[in-house]
């Protein structure tokens, strides 16, 4: 497995694992001074109850600093009716966030030694992420990438760094290591060079380089012994990044409600809004937490990318919903300011991409049509922001928490029978 995707191939051998007297020597207990190096080796992938760390902790929530920045800039470009400039900006600037916070998880998984130069190389990249947060505005302003080109390049070089340490002290990850390094540093001499290229080739050429990102994983797994990545790890890190960026949805949601309160009081519409933003808070938590993560040395090398990747849509859409909240918190104060279909819609859009998002998910193992609710709840969603015009943004987003949380409920009330029989 990379250490940016959970890409990987059959293991080639198995490290023992450590029985309840032992304890990983690398890692000083409580007390004890904390060594200035431990060679990388790679942690043990089937070590159990392995947990998020403090410093994993921290820097998630550090970067959920960015994804604030971007919630907030696309919310102001929604609600001044800026749609596709607001989407396409919010699309790029959230990759640079999310991709840089992908190839650490997977990089710690492996091969967290949290010694004082990984912890140093680890707030590096805090430090990185940080200056892509300050330059969210010059993007969705004029898409003056400039300073997020910096901070994702201090990210980035942050990274190579730990690889090549890798590259020198893990014989059987060597070769796996020195491509990673070498793919990611060309990147990002190529990120540099497209700042003089203007226009619309050089917003051409974020994709075309953000390809090259994408296929650096794949490419650097084949080069020997997969990276030694821990499922339950990964497993955990991935859902505490979901939590926390629902929890950046509840802000903007509550601060949405605090502006509709201080512009005109209590109302039923107002009160529409905010239980219906709740609710579907609630419910999008419960549907990518229904089931256990489907990630794994032994799952085949597309579904590991695809499960790895495909967070990209859960986190954009989780942080696009809190976008979406706070125009339909406009539309109370102000019904005139967007057409009510168009408020309805950016509610709408994040919820329907998410629930096929994580739908698409959890069906390995299960046929397509068991997509089939799913599907149709996304309709039904989309549907009720269609009959804003009619009913009026509160009404509709009301309407939507009651499909997204049905088909929830339909989906505890299956397992449970499902239980029963077993």
């Amino acid at each position: 497995m990379d250490g940016s995707t959970g890409v990987a191939r059959p293991r080639q051998e198995s490290q023992p694992k450590p029985g309840p007297e032992q304890v990983d020597e690398r890692r000083p207990a409580d007390g004890v001074a904390r060594p200035w190096h431990t060679p990388m080796s790679g942690r043990d992938p089937l070590e159990e109850h392995r947990a998020s760390t403090p410093l994993e902790l921290l820097f998630d929530l550090c970067f959920v600093v960015a994804v604030a920045q971007a919630g907030a800039a696309l919310h102001h470009d929604l609600a001044d009716g800026q749609i596709g400039h607001g989407l396409a900006s919010y699309l790029i600037v959230f990759f640079t966030i999310w991709w840089p916070w992908v190839n650490f998880t997977w990089f710690a998984s492996a091969y967290d030694t949290d010694d004082v130069l990984y912890r140093m190389l680890t707030f590096v990249q805090i430090a990185g992420v940080l200056v892509v947060a300050a330059g969210v505005p010059r993007v969705f302003a004029d898409l003056d990438f400039s300073i997020g080109v910096i901070g994702y390049v201090i990210m980035r070089a942050a990274l190579v760094a730990q690889w090549l340490r890798v590259a020198r002290e893990d014989p059987l990850g060597r070769a796996a290591a020195l491509r990673f390094a070498t793919g990611i540093g060309l990147v990002q001499l190529l990120w540099v060079v497209r700042l003089a290229v203007p226009g619309p080739l050089g917003v051409a050429l974020i994709f075309v380089f953000g390809a090259l990102e994408l296929l650096i994983p794949v490419w650097a797994e084949r080069a020997g012994r997969q990276t030694p990545w821990n499922r339950e790890h990964i497993a955990e890190r991935y859902g505490g990044f979901t939590i926390i960026v629902l929890g950046e949805c509840v802000l903007a949601a509550t601060t949405a409600v605090q502006a509709a309160l201080a512009a005109s009081g209590v109302s039923a519409a107002l009160l529409a809004v905010a239980v219906g933003g709740l609710v579907l808070i609630f419910a999008m938590w419960w549907a990518y937490f229904k089931v256990p993560a489907a990630i794994g040395h032994h799952l085949a090398l597309r579904w590991q990318v695809a499960w790895g990747y495909g967070h990209y849509v859960i986190f954009a859409a989780i942080a696009a919903l809190g976008a979406g909240l706070q125009v339909a918190g406009d539309a109370v104060i102000d019904p005139r300011r967007l057409p009510s279909v168009t408020a309805a819609m950016t509610v709408a859009i994040p919820v329907a991409v998410y629930l096929v998002a994580v739908g698409l998910l959890h069906r390995r193992g299960n046929a397509w049509s068991s997509l089939a609710p799913v599907s149709v709840t996304s309709l039904l969603v989309i549907a009720a922001a269609a009959a804003a015009g009619y009913v009026g943004v509160p009404i509709a987003v009301l309407a939507m928490s009651i499909f997204t949380s049905g088909v929830v409920a339909a989906n505890v009330i299956l397992f449970q029978r499902r239980a029963a029989v077993a």
